[in-house]
């Protein structure tokens, strides 16, 4: 079984790492163009439009994950709750991989952020002022944006530990001291930040376009290409550092 594990960790690279988050842009980007399709819609944040406890995006989210749990989605460390409180358990049989993360992963969940983030900050920039009724909709595109956003930022289990078994001496003195600002130095790469800020930027732009016959040069997007290079420059990139260094501060226990 030691062998196994070894050689599961040991397929996890620096590139696959990589290759996986590049992917999770483009499902990041796609959800935001659908939910840009809804007008902001405030009856589906008001807690009193319906007659159950809490309001139509507070429902849908609960009873949704109580319906992924079932089938194991929360198994993934990456997938992590909204709402984790009295989930249902898997009722699918595990697969059998061994592990490849520290057992710390199951403890850091910083959806609170995120969904703070989202709908004060970030759903404004993108959402147009305006009631369709199509609140339903817009609680479901919500959370699909929410849980591609919580799992990029979650994914940085992944990214934390490949660091640290590619450099154990770089990240073991700040681990023991219990260094939070030496650790979010060592994770900090201002070029590399930059990359992926005018890469998500692009793929807004193309993925986003309003295609015509005859370019008539208007250069209209479905969402501000800037708005998803914002998205990822302060709040995505940042949160998924302070998973890395919350993950790394366990990683000797």
């Amino acid at each position: 079984m030691a062998a196994a594990a070894k050689s599961n960790s040991d397929n996890l690279t620096l590139d696959k790492v990589r290759e996986a988050l590049i992917r999770q842009e483009d499902t990041i980007v796609f959800r935001l163009i659908q939910r840009a399709n809804f007008p902001v819609n405030s009856p589906t944040y008001d807690e009193k439009f319906a007659s159950f406890s809490g309001s139509l995006l507070q429902f849908v989210v609960k009873e949704t994950e109580a319906l992924q749990s079932k089938v194991g989605r929360y198994e993934n460390p990456e997938e992590q709750p909204f709402s984790p409180e009295n989930l249902p358990p898997s009722l699918v049989q595990p697969q059998a991989n061994p592990p490849v993360l520290h057992p710390a992963a199951a403890s850091i969940n910083i959806n609170e952020k995120i969904w703070d983030f989202y709908f004060n900050q970030l759903l404004p920039l993108f959402a147009v002022p305006g009631d369709d009724g199509n609140y339903a909709s817009t609680a479901s595109s919500d959370l699909d944006c929410l849980q591609a956003i919580s799992r990029r930022i979650h994914y940085g289990y992944y990214v934390a530990e490949v660091k640290f078994k590619d450099a154990p001496q770089d990240y073991e003195p700040a681990i023991r001291t219990q260094d939070r600002e030496g650790l979010m130095k060592l994770l900090t790469f201002e070029a590399v930040e930059e990359m992926v800020k005018k890469r998500v930027e692009k793929k807004a732009a193309v993925f986003g376009q309003d295609v015509c016959l005859v370019d008539n040069g208007n250069g209209k997007y479905k969402v501000d290409p800037s708005v998803v290079s914002q998205l990822y420059g302060e709040w995505i990139m940042p949160l998924t550092k302070l998973v890395q260094v919350e993950y790394l501060l366990r990683r000797l226990d």
